[in-house]
């Protein structure tokens, strides 16, 4: 297995993104998601397709998280600051 891979999913709203949950625990119970506190799940790199395929069906989509989210949050004070001026 590789170094997990932070993802986002993203559906039309809470229900579906729930439903991505209960499809994925029906499909795969041994693979489980585990959330980082911030919104997002880590996933091995071989789920990639899995965890796709089942968006799909629940009318949701997966976004590959920033690796390190402080450093977005840190380019993004830049660009704020940067307006401001």
């Amino acid at each position: 297995m590789g170094r997990p891979v932070r993802v986002e999913i993203k559906g039309k709203d809470k229900v579906w993104e729930q439903a991505f949950r209960v499809e994925w625990e029906d499909e795969f119970p041994e693979r489980k998601l585990v959330t980082d506190g911030a919104g997002y799940f880590l996933i091995e790199p071989e789920w990639m397709d899995d965890c796709e395929r089942v968006a799909a069906q629940t009318f949701c989509r997966v976004v590959r998280a920033p690796d390190d989210p402080g450093r977005r949050q840190w380019i993004g004070s830049l660009i704020g600051r940067r307006g401001k001026n």
